[in-house]
């Protein structure tokens, strides 16, 4: 009887649902997380990685996005390499505003660093100063300069006919356009300073301390400590700087509108006059995927020679 009675509360036992095994602490702060990103990762989908992907599918296409499409492969990368003299224009004139640029985005930016990096009565106020410009919208910015640069009333011209100079024309010459543009950049060294300047407070004061008990000046020290020490802000800065400026568009566009003569057509521009005032989106689309090839090439040789060159506090 014992036997039959055992037998019958394990098969009892079987026919029960098995518990329900618990989440996890992290198991549910794991899925609490991909909830709360998972806005984010819709949208980059849709409107970022699906853009990408679709620009580079209708850049092999004759299209208008209205009337039917027309697979023409490589003729837009055909047409704009071999054909298009403006588009050559835009590469040469992208490429001299970022050969300007950056230089001068880098070496301003350290030496306000350098200066911000005293430690004097009232500095918090001097860097939110120097840094105050950069939050301030691209299109306000172009504005101001406007004025700056107007060869009648601009406050330049004002300033070297006070000292018996004539000034140019600024953004109506066709020589002095372009330099205008790299001026205006004066403006924007601020995020790049900023980078310099948590670069300089992480140097080891040891360093400096060795170097003038052997006997070194302020100018060694620069060259053979602060520069190597910030080999690592540089090469970022130096790498945001060439994507950003391969992508100037604000300026061009408020300014000049790419002229005077195309001297400031952009390749930025020059692919919004194609996309959205002639149409022709395919074409956009592969100026587009031309940029990015160029500063793709860039940005790795960039990296590469940065790769042996870089010192850490460690």
């Amino acid at each position: 009887m014992s036997e039959l009675t055992e037998a019958v509360s394990v098969a009892s036992d079987r026919t029960k649902p098995a518990p329900r095994r618990r989440m996890s602490l992290r198991a549910r702060e794991e899925l609490a997380a991909y909830l709360f990103i998972l806005p984010w990762i819709i949208g980059f989908l849709i409107f970022t990685l699906g853009a990408l992907v679709f620009s580079l599918i209708i850049s092999f296409y004759n299209t208008d996005l209205l009337s039917p499409s027309r697979f023409i492969g490589l003729g837009n990368y055909r047409e704009l390499i071999f054909d298009d003299e403006l588009f050559r224009k835009s590469v040469k004139v992208t490429s001299l505003y970022t050969l300007g640029v950056v230089p001068l985005q880098i070496g301003l930016g350290l030496g306000v660093a350098l200066l911000l990096n005293q430690r004097v009565r009232g500095i918090g106020v001097w860097r939110t100063i120097f840094y105050l410009p950069s939050v301030v919208s691209g299109v306000a910015v172009a504005m101001i300069w406007i004025w700056f640069f107007h060869p009648d009333f601009g406050l330049f011209n004002a300033a070297l006919a006070a000292i018996g100079v004539k000034g140019p024309s600024w953004l109506y010459s066709e020589t002095w356009a372009l330099p205008s543009l790299i001026i205006m950049n004066v403006w924007s060294i601020g995020p790049g300073m900023l980078i310099f300047l948590a670069g300089l407070q992480s140097i080891p004061k040891e360093l400096y301390e060795a170097a003038q008990i052997d006997g070194a000046n302020e100018w060694r020290q620069f060259i053979f400590i602060t520069i190597p020490m910030l080999a690592p802000q540089i090469l970022f800065n130096t790498v945001i700087g060439i994507i950003g400026s391969y992508q100037v568009f604000t300026a061009s566009f408020v300014m000049t509108q790419g002229g005077p003569n195309n001297a400031t057509l952009s390749m930025v521009l020059y692919l919004y006059n194609k996309g959205f005032l002639t149409a022709r989106f395919g074409y956009a689309s592969a100026i587009a995927w031309i940029l990015f090839i160029i500063i793709m090439v860039f940005t790795l040789l960039s990296l590469r020679s940065g790769r042996t060159s870089d010192f850490y506090e460690a």
